[in-house]
C-alpha cells in the first residue's frame, strides 16, 4: 500500500510561499499520478552559477522522514532540509507565457527567491 503524506511525520515549516496559480498546477499534476501525495522541492548542481531549482513528485520513495513540510492546507510540499536556508522568504510561482491571441506558449513553475546574487546569462541556474 503506498504511503500518503499523513503517514510522513515530518516537521512543518513556512519558509516557502507558494502562490495560488502554484497551488492548482501542482493539484493538478499530482492528481494525474496515481502513487503521488505532493511535490518535493530540491536543488541540484548545474549550470554556469552552480544550482537549479528541482521538483519532483512527491512518492514513498522520493520523501524520507527527514524532508520538512510546508505547512501548506491544500498541497502537501517537502523539501530536504539541507537546502532550506536556500529558500527562506521564497515564493514558489506557476507562471504562463501566452500569445496576443491567448494561446499559451511557455508555462512552468518560477522561484522568485530574494536570497539569489545572481543567475548564469541563460537563467537555468543562480548562486547565493
Amino acid at each position: 500500500m503506498p504511503k500518503k503524506a499523513q503517514d510522513f511525520t515530518n516537521r512543518k515549516v513556512d519558509y516557502l510561499k507558494v502562490s495560488e496559480a502554484a497551488i492548482k498546477a501542482i493539484e493538478n499534476k499530482i492528481s494525474a499520478k496515481e502513487d503521488c501525495f505532493g511535490i518535493k522541492v530540491g536543488i541540484k548542481t548545474r549550470g554556469c552559477s552552480g544550482m537549479a531549482y528541482n521538483i519532483e513528485y512527491a512518492t514513498k520513495d522520493t520523501v524520507t522522514e527527514y524532508d520538512e513540510l510546508v505547512d501548506h492546507k491544500d498541497v502537501d510540499i517537502f523539501v530536504d532540509p539541507k537546502i532550506s536556508l536556500f529558500l527562506f522568504n521564497t515564493e514558489l510561482d506557476f507562471v504562463e507565457k501566452k500569445t496576443d491571441a491567448g494561446l499559451v506558449v511557455e508555462s512552468g513553475f518560477v522561484f522568485n527567491n530574494p536570497n539569489e546574487a545572481g543567475r548564469c546569462g541563460c537563467g537555468e541556474s543562480f548562486y547565493v
